[in-house]
């Protein structure tokens, strides 16, 4: 999935602090997993994994992804793939009706709905999966896990055939000749580190206590908010029958703005983070032409890093699936490192 802000560039960089700084790290707490890549990079080199994102869309996919050790055996559906299950249903073999498909009714263009967001029947088929998925769950014919991997393999597949630049804040206003390949179900990949992982849903202050070896932080760089660039996805994961408005069906989002993506509350907010911070280890990811400036965060760094061990690391910045820097503007990837305790 592509997302706003991902690391998978930087997972080198992040690799050769933690290598080259730190002693004994073998639990990290990732406390802005957005689309789980770093999470995923340290489950996989054996790191027992805390992850956690405020957007529940973020959630559910690290749920079914860090969380996990093992492929859901599905014992109790009764179904021998629920995967070519899925893949094949169709509102005349199900029980459901088309008005309680929203994202059918509110994000494809039929009745009276303009938005160009899917094809009808990719849209009618995001429905009738995710509320098979709910059904089963409620019947108890699937348990947690089990529910959380149906659901995060959905949200995986509907990327690939979203009318949409990259985000879903706004939608083509023609066809992308992605639109056009029917949604298509895959079991989610699992890597097994033998580690007791956990993912969380939760404001980012409810973690800082937790007493892991190293706390990563990638929050929010400027003022634009996540969960309006992923609103669909958000919707998709709760189906929650949300009231929508505007131009791209907005869902409601004030109560899950960013504190990181406001001028007048991004200093204390690093500060809070910094200075409650019970992790041994803190690792930050930002940049050089952020709401706050490196100067700012650097200051708050040093403030609370113990026996100077503060230190920025700076790279030039490159852009995502681009192997060639952009340095026109300056832009620097930076990753700030101090000892808390």
């Amino acid at each position: 999935m592509r997302y706003i802000g991902g690391k998978s560039l930087l997972l080198e960089n992040i690799n050769n602090v933690i290598n080259n700084e730190t002693d004994n790290v073998s639990s990290v707490i990732d406390l802005f997993a957005g689309s789980g890549v770093v999470s995923t990079y340290f489950k996989s080199n054996g790191y027992r994994t805390i992850s956690n994102d405020f957007l529940y869309f973020s959630y559910v996919i690290s749920r079914a992804s860090i969380m996990m050790n093992e492929i859901p055996s599905f014992k109790t559906l009764g179904i021998s793939d629920p995967f070519v299950y899925l893949n094949n249903l169709n509102i005349n073999n199900t029980d459901f009706q088309i008005s309680d498909c929203f994202i059918y009714n509110n994000y494809s263009p039929v009745g009276d709905c303009n938005r160009m967001y899917f094809q009808p029947d990719n849209a009618l088929k995001i429905d009738i999966i995710r509320l098979t998925i709910e059904k089963w769950y409620k019947k108890a014919l699937i348990n947690e896990d089990e529910y959380f991997y149906l659901i995060a393999s959905l949200l995986n597949a509907v990327p690939y055939v979203s009318n949409i630049t990259g985000v879903y804040a706004a939608y083509l206003k023609f066809w992308d000749n992605r639109t056009y390949k029917k949604l298509q179900l895959s079991a989610p990949t699992i890597i097994s580190n033998g580690q007791k992982n956990e993912c969380y849903n939760k404001d980012y202050t409810c973690l800082l206590s937790n007493k892991s070896d190293l706390l990563y932080a990638d929050p929010p760089y400027n003022s634009r908010e996540y969960l309006p660039n992923y609103h669909i996805l958000e919707t998709i994961a709760r189906y929650d029958y949300p009231e929508i408005h505007g131009v791209t069906g907005m869902r409601n989002y004030d109560k899950q703005k960013s504190v990181f993506c406001k001028k007048n509350t991004v200093a204390a907010a690093f500060e809070t983070m910094i200075r409650d911070c019970q992790s041994k280890y803190i690792l930050i990811s930002y940049n050089n032409e952020a709401l706050l400036s490196s100067e700012e965060l650097s200051n708050i760094c040093k403030e609370y890093a113990v026996n100077n061990s503060f230190k920025l690391f700076e790279y030039d910045y490159r852009r995502y699936k681009n192997k060639i820097p952009n340095n026109t503007r300056g832009l620097k990837e930076q990753l700030y490192f101090l000892r808390r305790h």
